[in-house]
């Protein structure tokens, strides 16, 4: 039987989120369930392209949980709520029987927790289901622990489901960066093998560069991050590996810094550049 939430899905996870976006408005025909899906991969997708305020005003209070987990992380990434108030709304969700055993719910908690460093919570959240995002969720926290043994049972358990899923493929991918050696050129055929079956997007050509930059293929690099920023000027982990990879090269940085300050200031690299200038004026001042 065919399953079609697939193509947009299946966008979702290569980050083509305009394209999950026009997909989804073709959908018709389908279960209450299925349209629930549909519109979170909408809302999730407008929520990754900074639309934040669309998905608050959209998802209102009768809206089905899982949409309602969405409208949290977007209550979350947008700054609209303190993050201890977001971080409360999904202890009380999570502590509610009905509640903890959604999956996207889980999945919001998943991301939370690991974006605010607690690999703990996470990984409790990300085993109380057995899907394959909240799975590759796992991949990422194990491996934001430097734990790529624990990620690699996991990614053995992907494979075991859909070896040909594309997320599987993509958290095999990162799975290869971590280990690096024969790995490292296993993780950039995939990239391209994804780039080349569906479409090309920002965040499969800087998977292939992040290769190259562990190949010490800076060159080669800088090709696929000129690519990524063709496709989007704005994409923060495109003008971030832009400003190292013209720091391997000696090239000038410049543009790229006052493009991420712009777009990302809470970025960990444009904190570290502004780090740096403080610390440069202090000692010019202390010299003067």
């Amino acid at each position: 039987m065919s399953d079609p939430l697939f193509p947009v899905r299946n966008s979702f996870y290569l980050g083509a989120y305009n394209t999950v976006i026009n997909e989804a408005a073709d959908l018709s025909d389908l279960t209450e369930l299925q349209a629930v899906e549909r519109d979170c991969y909408v809302h999730r997708s407008y929520v990754a392209l900074g639309s934040h305020e669309l998905v608050l005003s959209e998802i209102g209070d009768s809206a089905a949980t899982a949409l309602q987990a969405v409208k949290l992380l977007a209550k979350y990434t947008s700054g609209r709520a303190s993050k201890e108030a977001v971080l409360t709304t999904l202890s009380e969700w999570l502590a509610d029987p009905a509640c903890s055993r959604n999956p996207l719910v889980l999945l919001v908690a998943g991301i939370l927790y690991l974006r605010e460093g607690n690999y703990g919570d996470a990984l409790r959240t990300c085993h109380a289901a057995n899907t394959l995002e909240l799975q590759a969720l796992c991949v990422q926290t194990y491996l934001m622990m430097d734990r790529p043994d624990k990620a690699e049972q996991v990614v053995k358990a992907m494979s075991a489901v859909d070896d040909d899923a594309t997320i599987t493929q993509l958290a095999t991918a990162w799975l290869g960066l971590a280990l690096g050696g024969a790995k490292l050129q296993e993780a950039s055929y995939i990239y391209q093998e994804l780039g080349e079956k569906y479409n090309w997007t920002p965040m499969l050509y800087n998977g292939r560069a992040v290769c190259n930059f562990k190949a010490g293929e800076w060159e080669d690099a800088e090709r696929d991050l000129l690519e990524a920023l063709a496709k989007d000027a704005k994409d923060p982990d495109t003008l971030a590996n832009l400003i190292t990879c013209g720091l391997q090269l000696g090239k000038s940085t410049a543009r790229y810094s006052s493009q991420l300050k712009i777009v990302a200031p809470d970025h960990p690299i444009t904190k570290r550049l502004a780090t740096g200038n403080d610390l440069f004026s202090q000692a010019a001042a202390s010299m003067a």
